[in-house]
C-alpha cells in the first residue's frame, strides 16, 4: 500500500492520531525523486567573484513548475549573510535575467533581459535604485525595404500609408514634426552580448541589426519571403564610452570587424580587444568559418585580422602583460569537430606562428573560460574520463596539463576576479548535490557557501560505481547506479546512452538517474569509443563506423555488468537522446536482448538527416558526403535495420528540432509500423533539440509539462514491457 500525504494534512493529522503521525513521518522520509519532484528542481550557474572578494554573483533558474526563468542572486563569500535575490522579472519577460557581469569596480552589475520587443543591456547600481536599461541606438546599416526589388514596390502602399497616417498617435506625429531634416534615424539594437573593459571606461556590445520601420511594414504586408543564406541583418560590434556614473557618453562607435560577432575579450590594459567572429549565412556548413580580429580602441574602424588564428577558434584569453593570446581551436589531428587543444600566439611573433600548449593530452579541454596567472600559468576546464576538472599548464608549452584537485569529481564554473584574490566554483558528484565553493587561493580546500534551496527536501540520491570492461582494443568506462534492492534480488537494467557521439557521461549529481533508480532499476551509462574525455584516438575511433564498434562497446558493457552484479538479463531496456537515440535505433535493428527501447530525437537516416539538419559539417567528418559514400551512409543509418526490428520502440521528438529534425522520428515510426513492430511516436510542439532533452532529464524548462510527460510515458512503456503492474511515473519503494 502507498500513502501520498500532503505536508499540510500531515500537520493537522499529527495532532489527531498517533497512527496518522507515524504515516506522515514515513511520508517525510528520504525518497527517490518522482517525476513531479523533477518539475521542482532549480539550477545554479555562473558564479562570479566581486572585485573586493566579498560577494559572489550567481544565476538561479526557477524550477519548471515555476516557469523556468533565471534571476540573479548575491551570496556572501564569508557566509555572514543569507543569499538574496536582486533581480525580479515582469510577467512579460519569459526568460528572466541572464549573462550577468560585475562592473570592474564592483559598484554595479550588468545583465541582459528582454522586457519589451528587444533584448536590452541593464545596469543595476548596488548603491541603490532599480536596474535601468541602456538606450543603445544606431543608424541602421541595412534597410531591405529600400532595395530596388523591394516588395511592395514603391507607390503600392500609398493608400495604406495614408490610412496609417490618419490613425497615427499624437506622439508619433509630434516626433515627426520635431525631427530635423536629413537627420539619420537612430534605432534601438537587440543586444546579443557585451563585455566591460577592465578599467570600467568602455563597453563592447555586439548586437543584431535593427529592423527598420519600412521592413516592419513589409512584414505586416506579408512581404516576407526568405532568401536562404542571403541575410543582410547581422551581428555587429560597437564600442560605448562610459561616464564615471556608468552612463553612456556619446554615440556608439561601430567596429570594422566582419560579422557575425561571437565574443569580444579585452586586454588587461583596456586598449585592445580580441574579437571572434563567424562568417554569416551558414558558411560553417561548408567548413570552419571563425576568425580572430584585433581591435584597437583608438581605431575601432581599422581592425586587424589575425591570420595565425585558425578558423576553428572558440575560446580565448590575454596574458596579464598583453603580449600573448591564448586560444582554443580544433586539434590538427584527425578528430571529431569540437575536439580542442590550447595554443598561444605571442605578440612579438611577426609570422603566422602559434605555439601548441596541450598536444597529446588524454582528455578534452573545455576552454570557454581561460585564466592566465601572473606567473604565466594557464588555467582551463577539462574533461578526463568521468571527471570534469580544472588543469594547469604553462604559457610557453613546457608543462603539460596537470589536474588541480578541487575536492569533487565534477568542477564547473571556475571564476576569479581581476586581481585573483579568490576563486569560486561549483562542485558536485553522484550522490552529492551541487555546492558553491570559495577559496582564497586556487588549490585550497573548498569553503561551502550558503545558496538557496535547489530541490525539494528529503530527496534520495545514489553514488554511481565506476566500472570498466574491454571491447576490441579499448578499455571502456561507465557509471553503474544500483538500487537498494540489488543486494537481495536481481533487478532490471536500464542502459542510458549519452548524446554526441562526441560527449561523455560524468560523475555528476543527476536527479534523472536517481529517478530511474527509484523505479527499482539499475542504470548503466557507458562511454563507448567516440566519447570525449579519453584522448584523440579514442574520440576518433568511430569514424565511418557509427553503430559498429561503439555498438559493440555498449553491448560488451551490458555483458560485463550482468556477469558481476545482481541484474536480471530478462528485464533490460535501453534509452538515449540525440546520438543516444541514434544508438537506440541501431540496437533496435541489431539485437532483441532488450524488452523496450526509448529513442529521443534520433538520427535515423543519414541521407535525409544530412540534407535537413541545421549544420552538416559535424556529420561530414564521420562518413563524408552521403551521395559520395552511399554504402557507408546507409550502413550507418539505423533505418537500414528496420526489417529485422522486433523490440517495442518509443520515439520522443520535439516538433521544432533543427538538430535532428522531426522527419527522422517520422521515418522510423513509419518503417517500424509497417514492419509490424510495436512502436509509438510522441511529438512536442515548440520544442527544439536541447530544451526538450533538458526538460525530460529534469532541468528547468519554460514548458511546464513536456518533461513530465516524457518521463511518465517512458516509465509506463518500459514497465509494460517488463510485465510490471507498478510504475505510474512515481518512484517505487525499495
Amino acid at each position: 500500500m502507498r500513502f501520498n500525504l500532503n505536508p499540510a494534512i500531515c500537520k493537522l493529522a499529527f495532532v489527531l492520531t498517533a497512527t496518522a503521525s507515524i504515516l506522515c513521518a514515513a511520508a517525510e522520509e528520504q525518497h527517490f525523486p518522482t517525476t513531479d519532484d523533477l518539475r521542482h528542481l532549480k539550477a545554479i550557474g555562473g558564479p562570479q567573484l566581486s572585485a573586493d572578494g566579498k560577494l559572489v554573483l550567481v544565476t538561479i533558474t526557477d524550477a519548471t513548475a515555476d516557469g523556468g526563468k533565471s534571476h540573479l542572486w548575491l551570496v556572501s563569500a564569508a557566509g555572514s549573510e543569507k543569499p538574496r535575490q536582486i533581480t525580479f522579472s515582469p510577467p512579460s519577460d519569459k526568460r528572466g535575467e541572464r549573462n550577468p557581469q560585475w562592473a570592474p569596480d564592483g559598484s554595479a552589475i550588468y545583465f541582459l533581459a528582454k522586457r519589451g520587443e528587444q533584448t536590452q543591456l541593464f545596469r543595476l547600481d548596488l548603491r541603490g535604485g532599480e536596474a535601468a536599461p541602456y538606450e543603445l541606438k544606431v543608424v541602421p546599416v541595412v534597410d531591405q525595404s529600400k532595395d530596388k526589388n523591394a516588395i511592395p514596390p514603391p507607390g503600392a502602399e500609398k493608400d495604406a500609408e495614408k490610412k496609417e497616417d490618419n490613425k497615427a498617435g499624437a506622439a508619433e506625429k509630434e516626433a515627426d514634426k520635431t525631427a530635423k531634416p536629413g537627420t539619420p534615424e537612430l534605432l534601438s539594437i537587440d543586444v546579443a552580448g557585451y563585455s566591460p573593459s577592465p578599467d570600467g571606461k568602455w563597453l563592447a556590445v555586439w548586437a543584431h541589426d535593427p529592423e527598420t520601420p519600412g521592413e516592419k511594414k513589409q512584414k505586416e504586408a506579408k512581404a516576407d519571403a526568405v532568401w536562404v543564406n542571403r541575410g543582410v541583418h547581422l551581428t555587429r560590434l560597437y564600442l560605448a564610452a562610459l561616464k564615471a556614473d556608468g552612463s553612456v557618453d556619446g554615440a556608439l562607435k561601430p567596429a570594422g570587424v566582419e560579422p557575425e560577432v561571437q565574443r569580444a575579450i579585452w586586454s588587461e590594459g583596456s586598449d585592445r580587444l580580441l574579437v571572434i567572429t563567424e562568417k554569416p549565412n551558414d558558411a560553417s556548413d561548408l567548413g570552419p568559418a571563425n576568425a580572430g580580429w584585433l581591435v584597437k580602441v583608438a581605431e575601432p574602424e581599422k581592425p586587424l585580422k589575425l591570420d595565425a588564428i585558425p578558423a576553428t577558434v572558440r575560446g580565448a584569453a590575454w596574458s596579464r602583460d598583453g603580449n600573448t593570446i591564448v586560444f582554443s581551436a580544433s586539434t590538427a589531428e584527425d578528430a571529431p569537430p569540437g575536439y580542442e587543444e590550447l595554443f598561444a600566439l605571442p605578440r612579438e611573433s611577426s609570422g603566422p606562428k602559434v605555439l601548441p600548449l596541450s598536444a597529446g593530452f588524454a582528455g578534452q579541454l573545455n576552454a570557454s573560460d581561460l585564466f592566465v596567472l601572473p606567473d604565466r600559468g594557464v588555467i582551463a576546464q577539462a574533461g578526463i574520463g568521468t571527471r570534469s576538472t580544472v588543469v594547469r599548464l604553462s604559457l610557453d608549452g613546457s608543462t603539460p596539463p596537470a589536474p588541480i584537485d578541487l575536492g569533487a569529481p565534477v568542477i564547473t564554473g571556475l571564476q576569479t576576479n581581476r586581481r585573483q584574490t579568490g576563486w569560486v566554483w561549483l562542485a558536485e558528484s553522484g550522490g552529492n548535490p551541487v555546492r558553491l565553493c570559495f577559496a582564497g587561493r586556487l588549490g585550497d580546500a573548498c569553503t561551502v557557501l550558503a545558496i538557496p534551496e535547489l530541490a525539494p527536501a528529503n530527496l534520495r540520491s545514489v553514488e554511481p560505481e565506476l566500472v570498466h570492461w574491454t571491447s576490441g582494443p579499448f578499455t571502456i568506462e561507465g557509471l553503474l547506479y544500483l538500487p537498494p534492492t540489488a543486494g537481495s534480488s536481481k533487478v532490471p537494467l536500464i542502459v542510458d546512452v549519452h548524446g554526441g557521439p562526441f560527449g561523455a557521461w560524468e560523475n555528476r549529481h543527476d536527479a534523472f538517474a536517481d529517478f530511474l533508480v527509484g523505479q527499482g532499476w539499475a542504470v548503466l551509462r557507458p562511454n563507448p569509443r567516440g566519447s570525449s574525455n579519453y584522448g584523440v584516438k579514442f574520440a576518433a575511433a568511430n569514424k565511418n563506423d557509427l553503430g559498429g564498434g561503439d555498438y559493440q562497446d555498449v553491448m560488451a558493457g551490458v555483458d560485463a555488468v550482468l556477469a558481476k552484479y545482481p541484474l536480471d538479463p530478462a528485464r533490460m531496456a535501453l534509452i538515449g537522446y540525440s546520438y543516444g537515440g541514434e544508438m537506440a535505433g541501431f540496437v533496435e535493428g541489431k539485437t532483441d536482448r532488450f524488452k523496450a527501447i526509448v529513442s529521443g530525437a534520433p538520427v535515423i537516416d543519414q541521407f535525409s538527416e544530412y540534407g535537413t539538419e541545421r549544420g552538416s559539417w559535424y556529420d561530414r567528418w564521420y562518413f563524408g558526403k552521403p551521395w559520395e559514400h552511399v554504402e557507408d551512409a546507409w550502413r550507418q543509418s539505423p533505418l537500414a535495420g528496420a526489417a529485422t526490428a522486433k523490440t517495442p520502440f518509443l520515439l520522443i521528438q520535439g516538433e521544432s528540432d533543427s538538430t535532428d529534425p522531426l522527419g527522422q522520428a517520422q521515418e522510423m515510426y513509419r518503417a517500424l509500423r509497417q514492419e509490424g513492430v510495436q512502436v509509438e511516436l510522441v511529438t512536442y510542439p515548440r520544442e527544439d533539440h536541447g530544451p526538450l532533452a533538458g526538460g525530460a532529464y529534469g532541468r528547468p524548462s519554460p514548458e511546464p509539462w513536456h518533461g513530465y510527460d516524457v518521463r511518465q510515458r517512458m516509465i509506463e512503456f518500459i514497465d509494460k514491457a517488463f510485465g510490471s503492474a507498478q510504475g505510474q511515473g512515481e518512484s517505487k519503494k525499495p
